[in-house]
C-alpha cells in the first residue's frame, strides 16, 4: 500500500533535504527505501524521511514511534521548539481514529507558534499553545480549548464547543492549508527515494511490527 494519510503522525519541514531531517531525528540504522516502501514501513514503526514534494520534506512515524511523535506528552512542545531551531520551519501533524486523537502544531526557528491536541475519548484538550490560526478559524475547529465554568454550561452551550472539535478529516485539511496534505500527493509522482530510520528511542529488538 502506498502513501499515507489517516491513522499516523508526520512533520512537514520546509526546504529542507530528506538527510538533513534524518540527522536532526537522529535516525540510525538507515535504508534508502522508495516512497511506497518506506511509508509502508513507518506505519510499523520507524520513521521514513521522504524525498520534497512542492518543497516540503515529509517525515512519517506512527504514533508513539517515536514518544516525541505523541503531542499528548510533556516534551512534545520543547522537542518540536529545538527541531525547528535547527530545521527552521517544522510542522506537526497527527490523527488516530481510535482514541479521536488529533493534533497539529508549527513552529519556526525555535518559536512555537501554534499546538493543538485533541483526545476525543477521553474529552480531553491537553494541548493548547499559541491563538487559532486564521485558517483554524476559518474552517471553524480546534478553536476552543478547555474552559473554565463547563459545570454550568447549557447543552446548546456544549454543542457549540464541540462543534469545534476536529476529526481526522480536519487534521488532513489543516496539512493542506499550512503545507501539504499527504493525503493528496500522487504517488506515482514519487520517483525519488527517501531515507528510512529508527529514533534513538527504537531498536530492532523492540521495535512494534503491526501492520496498518
Amino acid at each position: 500500500m502506498a502513501g499515507f494519510s489517516l491513522k499516523t503522525s508526520w512533520l512537514a519541514v520546509r526546504d529542507r533535504a530528506p538527510g538533513e531531517v534524518a540527522d536532526a531525528l537522529g535516525l540510525h540504522d538507515r535504508e534508502v527505501l522508495d516512497w511506497a516502501t518506506g511509508t509502508d514501513r513507518a506505519y510499523g514503526y520507524g520513521v521514513y524521511v521522504a524525498a520534497p514534494v512542492s518543497g516540503w520534506t515529509l517525515a512519517h512515524g506512527r504514533l508513539h514511534v517515536p514518544a516525541d511523535f505523541d503531542a499528548t506528552q510533556p516534551a512534545f512542545p520543547e522537542w518540536l521548539r529545538e527541531l525547528s531551531q535547527r530545521l527552521g520551519e517544522v510542522q506537526f501533524f497527527a490523527t488516530e481514529r481510535v482514541p479521536d486523537y488529533h493534533a497539529w502544531a508549527r513552529a519556526r526557528d525555535g518559536e512555537l507558534l501554534r499546538a493543538y491536541c485533541w483526545i476525543g475519548q477521553q474529552g480531553e484538550v491537553p494541548l493548547f499553545i499559541g491563538d487559532p490560526t486564521a485558517d483554524e478559524i476559518e474552517l471553524g475547529i480546534g478553536t476552543r480549548g478547555i474552559e473554565a465554568g463547563t459545570e454550568s454550561w447549557s447543552d446548546d452551550e456544549w454543542t457549540a464547543w464541540s462543534a469545534t472539535t476536529p476529526s481526522e478529516f480536519d487534521v488532513m485539511a489543516m496539512a493542506g492549508r499550512w503545507s501539504i496534505d499527504p493525503n493528496r500527493i500522487d504517488d506515482d509522482a514519487v520517483t525519488a527515494t527517501g531515507i528510512y530510520g529508527l529514533p534513538p528511542s527504537v531498536s530492532h529488538a523492540s521495535r512494534n511490527d503491526n501492520p496498518r
